[in-house]
């Protein structure tokens, strides 16, 4: 089984506890389907470095406006569109990348279900954006809403921790 679960210190005094559950449940959810499971492992209410090469960015609209990214590193990725699609890639490929964006597509469906009725709510989203690479950066506005939670894979075979990593990033300003 799947989970994805809150670290057990306190939580930052400036962290949504609302935005944090939809994140949380719908990584959860998410990496279920995947055949995967990650323990939440940081929480930031202030952006963060992404590590990984893939990185899925998906825009939201409705009560509030903004964008959430899906940060996974390559192998991560590749594992988790591995148990998606119940096939076997072994390295990045056009399916690996198109299977990331599936996910991220998946994690922010799961928020917006979420979110629905809450402050948070949104009701229109982009299709999703796959970015393959590091060294890029995102500049954020003055005034958003930001929660970034860091999610570590549960894979004894990932040797290196930047391996094991998943990053759910929201930023968004309320209309």
């Amino acid at each position: 089984m799947a989970t994805a679960v809150a670290p057990n210190a306190a939580l930052p005094t400036q962290t949504d506890p609302v935005l944090l559950k939809a994140i949380l449940d719908s990584v959860s959810n998410a990496l279920i389907m995947c055949n995967a499971s990650a323990r939440c492992v940081g929480v930031s209410s202030v952006p963060t470095r992404d590590q990984g090469l893939i990185t899925g960015m998906i825009g939201i609209h409705g009560k509030v406006s903004g964008f959430i990214t899906v940060n996974l590193s390559e192998k991560f990725a590749i594992r988790a569109v591995e148990g998606l699609l119940q096939d076997s890639y072994g390295t990045l490929s056009s399916q690996v990348i198109d299977g990331a964006g599936e996910i991220t597509n998946i994690i922010v469906g799961g928020i917006k279900s979420t979110l629905a009725n809450s402050q948070w709510g949104f009701s229109h989203i982009t299709v999703p954006s796959v970015i393959v690479g590091t060294g890029y950066q995102i500049a954020y506005s003055r005034g958003l809403e930001f929660l970034c939670v860091t999610f570590e894979h549960q894979n004894e075979e990932f040797l290196m921790l930047s391996d094991r990593l998943l990053q759910v990033s929201v930023s968004m300003l309320k209309l």
